[in-house]
């Protein structure tokens, strides 16, 4: 992110790439947002335009879960074409398939479920983890992470480049952002972006000699799947708690379960996200780029 010619990277230039615009039956459009320092788009973010696009096709209902597989990298300077199909159309639910496209390939597809809300027959949540409040912590702030109107406090500094900086594989981080977005769906978008920024950086934890700073230079990881449920509606300018637990490491894998608490304990969204660790092959184009 770091290219000078590049636009910004704020909540506004977010918020502007995931806002899809209708570009025909089915068919939406996420803008490029310019050279970059690496020119490949976050699967969040690929993710997020998916769930825009789902709920500006079927505005009547809320999107309550997408799924989605990240087939090969994106690039930041062309924009990216979002299709849609809907092979059901329902009143209590209805399934969208959505595909990335860029260039004529495929980037990603997913499967979106669309629902009507309902009132609680029973309710129960799983505990909120008892760790500090964002208002005990110090900002988190990298240059290889700042979005300008975009605060985030990560649990125990947990999030270390240090490769002698060992620990549990988890990550605890609160976020929240500056403006409102004007939608319910943009909320959700841009909270659903940031569920895949954990994965790798806590399953290198507990590895001595390995870390996030090596990603894409000495090891090549990327995010290769990431499911998401939306239990409640979400404001982004209050803090959100992003619970991510690895599960399993190896086979040039990893995979995490999460989850999104409000301030308030309540349970926003829950995650699970499958992650790429391998050694960098150099003589690979594609090496190091699906994210």
């Amino acid at each position: 992110m770091g290219d000078e010619r590049a636009r910004p990277w704020d909540q506004d230039e977010m918020l502007r790439l995931m806002d899809v615009r209708p570009a025909g039956p089915g068919r939406y459009t996420a803008p490029a947002h310019g050279p970059a320092g690496r020119n490949v788009v976050e699967a969040g973010q690929l993710a997020a335009d998916a769930v825009v696009a789902a709920a500006k096709e079927i505005p009547e209902q809320r999107v309550t879960s997408a799924a989605m597989v990240f087939s090969r990298a994106a690039r930041h300077d062309e924009e990216i074409t979002v299709e849609l199909d809907v092979p059901h159309r329902g009143r209590t639910y209805s399934t969208v398939q959505a595909r990335a496209v860029q260039r004529g390939r495929l980037r990603a597809t997913g499967l979106i479920l669309m629902g009507a809300d309902a009132a609680d027959l029973v309710a129960s949540t799983a505990p909120m983890p008892g760790v500090p409040g964002p208002d005990a912590l110090r900002p988190f702030d990298p240059p290889e992470m700042t979005v300008g109107g975009r605060e985030i406090r990560v649990v125990d500094d947990a999030y270390d480049w240090d490769p002698a900086h060992v620990g549990p594989p988890e990550l605890f981080a609160w976020i929240r952002f500056a403006a409102p977005p004007p939608a319910g769906y943009l909320h959700a978008a841009l909270m659903t972006q940031s569920t895949t920024h954990w994965t790798i950086a806590a399953a290198l934890r507990p590895h001595a000699g390995y870390s996030e700073a090596m990603a894409h230079k000495t090891i090549s990881t990327g995010i290769s799947a990431v499911t998401v449920a939306y239990h409640s509606d979400v404001d982004v300018t209050q803090w959100l708690l992003y619970a991510n637990r690895v599960v399993y490491t190896g086979r040039g894998a990893t995979q995490s379960e999460g989850r999104v608490y409000g301030e308030d304990g309540r349970l926003v969204a829950s995650y699970t996200v499958q992650g790429m660790i391998r050694p960098l092959d150099r003589t690979s184009p594609v090496s190091g780029t699906t994210l």
